[in-house]
């Protein structure tokens, strides 16, 4: 039987803190007395270890600039959400007569909310209705 390991929170920190002084201490210095620029993958590690553990605990733990920390993870942050697919196609029910009274609530891509109570759901035209919230800039 295998034991089971627990995940210890500090491991991951521990072992990006390592490989910064790694880093750090083969550098090579560059003119004006300050060294290299860090890689990008020592900061995709630095990013990886703010988003579990906190930009301000990462920051003092890797002795990292905390706004340019900060950032970068806001920058992953954004081109993550850029990646997600949006919704492309939305099925509506086809209306009928014998539909109950509802609420529909639409929201479009700047933010704007639209929400109607329905009495009778079969007398509106819902591309219509749906078309106009989405093609009107808020």
């Amino acid at each position: 039987m295998l034991a089971r390991q627990r995940h210890d929170p500090r491991t991951t920190l521990e072992q990006a803190r390592r490989r910064f002084e790694r880093w750090r201490r083969k550098r090579p210095a560059s003119s004006g007395g300050m060294g290299s620029r860090i890689p990008e993958a020592l900061w995709a590690l630095a990013v990886a270890a703010a988003r579990e553990h906190g930009v301000n605990p990462t920051a003092q733990f890797l002795h990292l600039d905390y706004n340019h920390l900060k950032k970068r993870l806001r920058a992953a942050s954004g081109a993550a959400r850029l990646n997600q697919p949006r919704a492309a196609f939305v099925e509506l029910p086809t209306p009928s007569h014998h539909l109950s009274p509802c609420t529909i609530e639409l929201e479009n891509a700047h933010g704007a909310k639209l929400k109607i109570h329905l009495a009778n759901p079969a007398s509106l035209d819902w591309v219509a209705l749906i078309r106009s919230f989405w093609d009107t800039p808020s």
